[in-house]
């Protein structure tokens, strides 16, 4: 007897129900929640603490639902042009498994949300909702789907791209393929900085100015972002290396975005056009040895002094510090540690350019800068550096929108890092792309019991897992980057930040198992892919930090 799948079509319809039943059942949850975190009718910041675990659970709840709902949006318009169903079957598999994942969460702690478990019941005996979860559950349906991602050599279906995207994503694919990947496991295995023969083909491409208007010598159009232009190039760059490419582009788009948001148009006029050549090349030094996420906290000293600021105090985890030209640091200018983040303002602080792992900058006034690089389990070749700023003097033209910029640090920080999250994700997938590819090659080549291993049903079934999420982590990094380029998706951008680091792991993971001992040697770029990976849910807003301050506070917040 054949076995028989479910049909594209109607498994969407299903899954459109079973997002929209999870989403409902979300909404209240959240209800129920607020009450408990809340005192006077307000949010109260004991009380989220004390419920931290509901707070982060459903903060991931709603953001595997986020990334379900814009998958289903894609696989529609994938329908509507008449395409691929394997990307509706990839879509459908998602859903199912998204709504199940929820629904074991809330049904271990139900009474932290207020829900009655009848509530929770009435989905789960729902007979189309059980329907849809069995039949895309089945272990067949899911290998078949695994079965045909080999087939299809990994190709999840079109990205429905429009022809400039597409053509931005050739071109830095090709670059990719040629440029970045023979140098990549070079570069890790050896702990050595990006070479020029990665930074100069890139100057000429431009992808430094990618964040920069054309007035200020930058590739975007003057008062039109293009969010979606960086991702696609940042996703080919981190496919080829996380540490080695990947991450060049956030840097400058950091930097020109807190510019572009306070800087005296002197300021613009000087560095722009410098930064859209790379030359110098910037970094970011924020965190502080005790202070990560909290940026408020920072207590890196500014004072005032005759002609500009001396600098007093350490940084740490500022990437590419050794090799960047300017620092953009964030500094506390006013002592009184009461202001919390309206003490705080930004500098633009130059230094000579360094290969090294260390790096030491002497003033004829006698301030000085020192730099180490940070070992690390994986990410190398940008190198994250704990800097030291000793009396180190900033003329006061480098503090970052003149006089009138003093106090404001706090809010230019905040959009320079308004793109960080979402690039975040974009450097996930295309982590997992390099990763998913390099499974299905070796799922085809290696034979065990006589058989390749991609034939045996539990490869196919970690395929077709791997292949649905690195499909969801695509289409909502897409998406949200399209919101952000009309002002809106920024707590989306949490979302996708969260959920495709985290998957990152997990598929990192699933191809080194994948490739069995081989994997764990450092020959194989797999293992370059699993240390590389566990990076994204630390740095640009840590996982916890996210859910709980950003995305469950917003959602409470918006709460009735």
């Amino acid at each position: 007897m054949s076995l028989q799948f479910p049909e594209p079509d109607h498994a969407l319809g299903q899954a459109q129900a079973a997002i929209a039943a999870l989403s409902t059942l979300i909404d209240q949850a959240l209800t129920g929640l607020k009450p408990t975190v809340s005192e006077n009718g307000k949010l109260s910041p004991s009380k989220l603490d004390r419920h931290q675990l509901a707070c982060y659970d459903i903060a991931l709840c709603w953001s595997e639902c986020t990334a379900a709902t814009f998958m289903l949006s894609h696989a529609a318009r994938v329908k509507a042009e008449g395409q691929c169903d394997l990307s509706l079957r990839l879509t459908a598999l998602f859903c199912a498994e998204t709504l199940s994942s929820a629904l074991g969460r809330l049904r271990l702690r139900p009474a932290d949300y207020g829900l009655e478990m009848d509530v929770i019941l009435e989905i789960e005996t729902n007979a189309a909702l059980c329907d849809f979860i069995a039949t895309q559950m089945a272990s067949a349906n899911i290998a078949e789907i695994g079965r045909q991602l080999q087939e299809n050599q990994g190709d999840l279906g079109p990205d429905l791209l429009g022809e400039h995207h597409t053509m931005m994503r050739d071109t830095f694919q090709r670059f990719t393929d040629d440029v970045v990947m023979p140098l990549a496991e070079k570069i890790h295995r050896e702990d050595l900085i990006i070479p020029e023969t990665i930074l100069d083909p890139l100057r000429e491409m431009g992808m430094f100015g990618l964040s920069i208007p054309e007035s200020y010598g930058g590739l975007q159009e003057n008062d039109e972002e293009d969010t979606l232009g960086m991702i696609v190039v940042t996703e080919e760059l981190s496919r080829g290396s996380l540490g080695g490419a990947g991450s060049l582009i956030t840097r400058p788009e950091i930097l020109s975005r807190a510019l572009l948001k306070g800087g005296t148009e002197a300021q613009k006029q000087h560095w722009l056009p410098r930064l859209a050549v790379g030359d110098p090349l910037c970094a970011v030094a924020v965190t502080e040895p005790n202070y990560g996420s909290d940026v408020a906290a920072v207590k890196l000293k500014a004072e005032a002094t005759e002609g500009g600021w001396t600098l007093n105090g350490a940084k740490t985890w500022c990437t590419f510090g050794g090799k960047a030209g300017v620092l953009l640091v964030l500094a506390r200018t006013d002592p009184d540690a009461s202001l919390g983040h309206k003490g705080l303002s930004m500098f633009l602080v130059e230094k000579p350019s360094s290969d090294g792992h260390e790096f030491e900058v002497m003033q004829n006034s006698g301030g000085k800068l020192t730099g180490r690089a940070i070992a690390t389990l994986g990410y190398r070749g940008m190198h994250s550096f704990e800097l030291f700023f000793d009396d180190f003097f900033v003329p006061a033209d480098n503090m970052l929108g003149g006089a009138a910029g003093e106090g404001k640090g706090f809010y230019y920080a905040m959009a320079g890092f308004a793109g960080g999250r979402i690039q975040t994700a974009a450097r996930a997938v295309g982590l997992m792309r390099a990763a998913f590819d390099k499974s299905l090659s070796y799922a085809g080549e290696r034979v065990v019991f006589g058989e390749p291993i991609g034939n045996y049903q539990l490869t196919q079934v970690k395929l077709a897992y791997m292949g649905a999420r690195l499909l969801a982590c695509r289409q909502i990094t897409y998406d949200v980057a399209k919101l952000m380029d009309s002002g809106e998706g920024d707590m989306e951008a949490s979302a996708a930040k969260i959920f495709a680091s985290k998957t990152s792991e997990w598929l990192t993971r699933e191809a080194l198992q994948i490739h069995g001992g081989m994997g764990y040697a450092e020959e194989t770029p797999v293992s370059r892919y699993f240390a590389d990976a566990r990076v994204l849910s630390i740095f640009e807003g840590a996982e916890e930090t996210l859910a709980l301050k950003v995305i469950a506070r917003a959602l409470l917040e918006k709460t009735a």
